[in-house]
């Protein structure tokens, strides 16, 4: 039996505190009302008022040069003419034909650069004035945004960490239905990271209900009067999509896919500790039934969940690959979840049986399912990107422009690094090598759900701050607390699981 340690117990209860403390620091330091966003826009605008003098003035400059240009050309061209005047004096008989001809070319070209002129400089103004904005509606805008920064970072901590547990308890399904022989030695090990589960979920749920309740403006379509034509705030794309966008279907179908998820965790952790205490393969037939069912169930909620919970925050946007992109990005989480834990419990003398060869095919699957993850990104964005729809490729222009460097720093996170350092096979057998690239690839997708959600709600006034690593602090203590807790409550072996000798002595 695994103990829990005091210092790690101890080191998980701080990580939550100080979590917390930072959590309510970003709350209460974000803007209260417009006044202060006011004077904080202020502030911001004398901050860069130099570049826009000097910018200004080097504009002046260009335009006073422009001016002589033309003052020149013009001296020129008053010279030409008093030589064409001098030519026609001469040649008197001809005199009155050109003079005609060229007094009516003259008035054609004059009036032609004159209209010319004259709707460069009303475009001019037509362009200066789209440009106006109202200060006040701006204002209020970016409070929003600045609101939305707290509760932007809380949630994306919130949904990865119960996504990676997801990732987890999938893949169990799976070792279940493929009846694998070399994983029955980890399934414990599964089993306590999808202890996390419920307590993710519950939180989850809960501040999906805050959302749905105003108490922020995180998802823009749950915004008031956005389906109502008669409003200022009426969007007629949401609008055409309120019949499957709206709070109640929305907060029930969450409901629905929580409850099922820990509903086939709980049974089939059941199912497995009982399969300990008998003497034939009853529970391990009920598992396996209930995890083909489970995976059925799971393809369909995952769809649903990553347009509900992730695509929505940009409800204009929509791509047919997306949900399979966000299950590439927690599934690898959940792996390397697996195999930190699975290294950290080898470190403290527990997991006899796992060996070098299963943490191999861990790695194995680290790596396969990055370079997965990267050729749903690539695919998403080249299509996206060459068909140059703009209602299209408005959402990686706004994270290139925006999100730069969490936009391709998360590319080199996910995949670059993966890749050199896993696709040699004798690195998958080191521990710290697993290790290294482990927080590399979990940090990574973090930023990758960051880059998917921060857009939305934020828009240009993201960085990462107190409120993002506080939370991250809070749900990685939760995450400690609960799946070692989890851990200490079982044994670590699932000594009747019929596979168990073959997956003993498991060697690749």
């Amino acid at each position: 039996m695994y103990t829990f340690s005091s210092k790690l117990k101890t080191f998980s209860i701080i990580l939550m505190a100080v979590g917390i403390l930072g959590i309510g620091y970003g709350f209460l330091n974000a803007p209260k009302n417009i006044e202060e966003v006011e004077t904080l826009l202020k502030k911001e605008a004398s901050e860069h008022g130099g570049d826009h003098h000097e910018a200004a003035a080097a504009h002046h400059e260009e335009k006073t040069e422009a001016i002589h240009e033309e003052k020149a050309e013009g001296v020129v061209h008053h010279e030409e003419v008093e030589e064409a005047h001098a030519v026609v004096a001469v040649n008197k008989d001809s005199v009155v034909a050109n003079e005609d001809t060229v007094h009516e070319e003259v008035k054609t070209e004059v009036a032609h650069e004159a209209a010319v002129a004259n709707h460069e400089v009303k475009a001019e103004k037509h362009e200066e004035v789209s440009h106006e904005h109202d200060p006040k509606a701006h204002a209020e805008h970016v409070l929003h945004q600045l609101q939305n920064k707290p509760w932007s970072a809380l949630y994306v901590a919130c949904v990865f960490f119960l996504l990676l547990s997801m990732g987890v308890l999938a893949f169990y399904a799976i070792q279940q239905v493929a009846q694998a022989g070399w994983s029955p030695v980890l399934f414990r090990v599964m089993q306590g990271i999808t202890a996390y589960l419920p307590a993710g979920s519950v939180i989850f749920f809960i501040i999906l209900v805050l959302c749905g309740l105003h108490f922020n403006h995180i998802f823009v379509w749950l915004g008031e009067g956005v389906t109502d034509p008669k409003s200022p705030n009426y969007d007629a794309i949401i609008a055409g999509k309120s019949g499957y966008l709206n709070f109640p279907f929305w907060i029930v179908r969450a409901a629905v896919f929580l409850i099922g998820w820990n509903v086939y965790r709980h049974f089939s952790r059941k199912n497995c500790l009982a399969q300990d205490e008998v003497n034939d393969d009853l529970y391990y037939k009920k598992n396996f039934k209930a995890s083909a069912g489970f995976l059925v169930f799971f393809i369909v909620s995952e769809s649903i969940m990553a347009w509900d919970w992730i695509m929505s925050f940009d409800p204009h946007w929509f791509s047919t690959l997306f949900a399979w992109y966000v299950f590439a990005s927690f599934f690898v989480s959940g792996i390397t979840a697996i195999a930190l834990v699975t290294i950290y419990l080898k470190s403290k003398g527990y997991l006899e049986y796992v060996n070098t060869s299963h943490i191999h095919d861990l790695a194995k699957f680290m790596f396969g399912i990055s370079v997965f993850w990267t050729y749903l990104w690539f695919s998403q964005f080249m299509l996206i990107w060459y068909a140059n729809i703009p209602e299209e490729v408005t959402y990686f222009v706004t994270r290139i422009q925006l999100y730069n460097l969490p936009f391709f720093g998360a590319v080199v996170m996910n995949f670059v690094f993966p890749l050199l350092i896993l696709i040699n096979t004798d690195f998958k057998r080191l521990n710290w090598v697993i290790v290294m690239a482990g927080i590399v690839i979990l940090l990574g997708h973090y930023v990758d759900f960051f880059n998917m959600i921060m857009p939305g709600t934020v828009g240009d006034r993201w960085f990462i701050g107190v409120p993002e690593i506080a939370s991250i602090l809070f749900f990685l203590g939760l995450f400690i607390f609960v799946v070692f807790t989890a851990l200490s409550k079982s044994p670590l072996l699932a000594k009747r699981n019929p596979f168990i000798e073959e997956s003993k002595h498991f060697h690749y």
